[in-house]
């Protein structure tokens, strides 16, 4: 497995991400929803599709920290949680697996020039109606021929299926071989057998297009499975850690906003001959949100230094991150909504856009439930 890169992006890098993005939306670039391959390109071009590639493969070399906050630069500048969220799912799910486990050199190597410059876009197919997000019960198959595979099953909910050049996809390729039952591969979208299904009519995230992925006699070579046979569920459980730790950075961009939109909302809106800011009631809960968001942002950049050294509790501090930014997200953004009264409730306004955006948070990536769990054991109980 190759060493993580770890060259700071600092902070002018991140202000630099946060005014490019600002400037597409305000070019009209911006705003697609879905994404599109197209938005996806000028979105490339400020250098995030590749944040923890390294270098040599035209990557920015950016180690956990620093691919949270250019994410979060992301979100904040572009204004769409959602386009955001499928960068992050492209680089979390998708590269860093190509990237710690598909060797330096070969054809898996050889995609991730194509992954940072936005010219491969990836979607990771691990989860299935009846397995959720367990690997240990998928039932997709990829059965060896000769230097080939060949894969059929069906997965759901495939973030940036639609636009996909290339999609991650586990497989069981030894049914009794307990935890070494499943394998991952890189399998080009356009390989005889694997349909992408409508886009999902999603209420938030809408800037994530996703869809359900079917695989009909799929023969791959063997050269794009990724890492051993049998080292599927420790690949997938390394790449959740990095996408658990810094993919929940998108909805920190969201909440800065939430912060800032609040704060000048109570400052500009009179009621009784005062402007709202001055009745406590709400000076108090726009302070909250503030609060919020900056304890969650702490605990995400602890569980990014953590995978950034290293350290044995990684694991468990990526899912105490994806917890406890996901359900501030979720409170900060009923608690916003409340601030505007009947105005929050408008169909596109940001509000509400930013409550259903944060309603996807406790369930993607694993549930928040299934956070407490992971937690749980870290903390030896």
């Amino acid at each position: 497995m190759e060493d993580k890169t770890t060259a700071a992006a600092g902070p002018d890098w991140a202000e630099e991400v946060r005014a490019g993005a600002g400037a597409l939306r305000r070019s009209g670039a911006g705003g697609r929803a879905p994404l599109d391959r197209a938005a996806w390109k000028e979105l490339a071009g400020l250098g995030v599709a590749g944040l923890c590639l390294p270098e040599r493969h035209g990557g920015r070399g950016a180690g956990a920290v620093d691919t949270a906050r250019g994410l979060e630069a992301l979100s904040a500048g572009y204004g769409d949680t959602g386009t955001a969220f499928a960068v992050a799912a492209h680089l979390l799910a998708g590269a860093v697996p190509l990237r710690d486990f598909g060797g330096a050199a070969g054809p898996l190597a050889s995609l991730l020039p194509g992954v940072a410059s936005g010219d491969v876009i990836l979607a990771n197919a691990m989860t299935e109606e009846a397995s959720g997000s367990d690997i240990g019960a998928i039932t997709t198959t990829a059965v060896r021929d000769g230097d080939s595979y060949v894969i059929d099953g069906d997965k759901s909910f495939v973030s940036n299926a639609p636009i996909a050049h290339v999609v991650v996809v586990y497989a069981v390729t030894d049914p009794d071989g307990g935890p070494f039952r499943t394998s991952a591969f890189a399998v080009p979208a356009d390989t005889p057998g694997l349909t992408v299904g409508p886009a999902h009519p999603k209420s938030g995230l809408k800037g994530c297009p996703s869809a359900a992925v079917g695989l009909r006699g799929c023969r791959v070579p063997a050269s794009l499975r990724i890492g051993f046979e049998g080292q599927g569920a420790a690949l997938f459980q390394h790449a959740m850690a990095w996408e658990r730790a810094c993919l929940p950075a998108v909805l920190l961009g969201m909440m800065d906003a939430q912060v800032r939109d609040a704060a000048e909302h109570a400052r500009r809106r009179h009621r009784f001959g005062r402007p709202l800011a001055e009745f406590q009631a709400v000076s108090h809960r726009v302070v909250d949100l503030h609060q919020r968001a900056e304890a969650a942002r702490l605990m995400l950049h602890r569980a990014c230094a953590a995978l950034d050294r290293g350290e044995d509790d990684a694991v468990w501090r990526a899912s105490s991150a994806k917890l406890a930014v996901t359900e501030a997200a979720l409170e900060n953004s009923v608690q916003a909504l409340r601030l505007y009264g009947a105005a929050g409730l408008l169909e596109g306004g940001g509000p509400l856009r930013d409550l259903l955006d944060a309603l996807h948070g406790p369930v993607f990536s694993g549930t928040s439930d299934i956070q407490r769990e992971i937690i749980a054991r870290g903390l030896g109980l």
